[in-house]
């Protein structure tokens, strides 16, 4: 037990130590030790230390011989220490600084990774997704033979499905609220903003793993829209759902809910036909 105290102590002693050590050269004036001090931080991992130490010394360094390398190491920093939204900021601050520079090609990237490391989940708003897609993007277009050009495009991949599954949920949120008027106040219907969701979606993202998901969701809304219709609008309706059934399973002939298109087409049939006749 004796041994365990002692041990705790001398751990306690050289926390101190190096928290007061820490202390003096966050005070003193002399930027080039402080400088150097921060860099010995960064290798050994404290980085929140050495973000503090650069903050306060990163626009004294500008002109200086290692100021272009201070300002890399501050944005690395913050990155490292989980603080992205800020380290996706001195990487643009760098790359404004010094297009040509050292750090130049890497910076770049670390703006996109910054912000892709930021990102929320998909039912979240995704502004931020599409400026990390834009940063990516960004990269790219001044690096066609980037160091980190698979990585980049391995994130945009990754960055495009999760707007993909913001515009799912909400197709599918909308089909889920169905005939529930109380947030249709221009008009419309749940069932239509699905439809209009869903097919935006296939457009803006024709290569989607989750295509058919929202072909089916445009399917099952115009069915349900025509059985709820008005009896003037029913009819168009019921043909257009038909239409619909049809064109999925031409698209998707081993669709899981080829069942339900089927089912679809008898029901609309047999309505159509009762106008006919």
């Amino acid at each position: 037990m004796r041994k365990i105290l002692m041990m705790a102590a001398i751990v306690m002693l050289m926390l101190t130590g190096c928290a007061g050590e820490f202390n003096k050269v966050l005070k003193t004036t002399n930027v080039e030790y402080k400088y150097e001090y921060a860099k010995e931080c960064f290798a050994n991992g404290k980085y929140n230390h050495a973000v503090l130490l650069l903050q306060d010394i990163v626009t004294l360094m500008k002109g200086r011989e290692n100021g272009e390398e201070c300002l890399y190491m501050l944005g690395m920093s913050c990155y490292c220490s989980k603080d992205f939204e800020t380290a996706a900021q001195y990487f643009k601050r760098y790359h404004s600084s010094y297009p040509k520079g050292t750090f130049a090609e890497m910076a770049s990237f670390y703006v996109g990774q910054s912000l892709y490391m930021s990102t929320p989940e998909p039912r979240l708003d995704q502004t931020p997704t599409m400026q990390a897609i834009a940063a990516y993007q960004e990269y790219l277009d001044l690096y066609p033979d980037a160091i980190m050009k698979e990585e980049a495009h391995d994130r945009l991949y990754e960055l495009q499905d999760k707007l993909v599954m913001k515009e799912l949920y909400s197709a599918r949120l909308y089909y889920d609220l169905g005939s529930y008027f109380g947030n249709c106040t221009s008009g419309g219907s749940n069932y239509e903003a699905c439809i209009i969701t869903a097919q935006n979606a296939i457009k803006d993202f024709p290569f989607s793993q989750k295509r058919e998901e929202f072909a089916v969701l445009v399917m099952k809304s115009k069915f349900e829209l025509a059985q709820r219709s008005v009896e003037a609008r029913r009819l168009d309706r019921y043909r257009d759902a038909e239409d619909e059934c049809y064109g999925f399973l031409n698209e998707y002939p081993e669709s899981a809910h080829r069942k339900t298109a089927e089912k679809y087409i008898e029901v609309c049939k047999r309505e159509t036909k009762g106008y006919e006749d």
